[in-house]
């Protein structure tokens, strides 16, 4: 015959065991986000090192794409405004971070792109900037055609790619 369990020394064995899965998780989410965040510091010097336009751009499109994220929040940070990061980097619904420029609220879109952007990438954060009532900057290393820019000039949002971006990651500026 078995000698009775204890509930107490169940239960607290059961809330012990739940305790350091949370920790792990915790422990795991927020190390990833710290990597991530020491890697975009590197690629940035990486790009302050790099000769030119090309070769910098060249260089964003084979990162790491978590890494872009947060070399992106760093570009607004350093630029003096204050941003905030997400908890998880995906399932996001879209959205990889926050910044505020004076009291207006910009949501943060950014996509790795070789080729042409598509269209339909842009109208999608469009809608979710509508939802959400705020404003955007989509941020990517494609090339823009000549519809994406005119729905941009026309929506919520607007295009940081080229030039711009490169702009934002050196020094801060938009």
């Amino acid at each position: 015959m078995l000698p009775p369990l204890n509930i107490t020394l169940l239960w607290t064995t059961a809330v012990v065991v739940l305790l350091l899965i949370l920790f792990r998780r915790y422990r795991v989410r927020h190390g990833r986000h710290k990597r991530m965040q020491q890697t975009a510091g590197r690629v940035r010097n990486k790009i302050l090192t790099l000769p030119g336009f090309p070769q910098k751009l060249a260089y964003l499109r084979k990162i790491n794409p978590f890494v872009f994220e947060e070399l992106l929040l760093d570009g607004f940070e350093l630029g003096g405004h204050k941003i905030e990061r997400n908890k998880r980097y995906t399932g996001d619904g879209g959205i990889d971070g926050k910044v505020w420029i004076g009291n207006t609220l910009y949501l943060i879109q950014a996509k790795r792109y070789t080729g042409h952007v598509a269209i339909g990438h842009i109208k999608a954060f469009n809608d979710l900037l509508e939802r959400h009532q705020c404003k955007g900057f989509f941020c990517h290393t494609g090339k823009t055609r000549g519809s994406g820019k005119e729905f941009a000039s026309t929506s919520r949002l607007s295009i940081v790619s080229g030039q711009k971006l490169i702009r934002l990651i050196e020094n801060g500026k938009i």
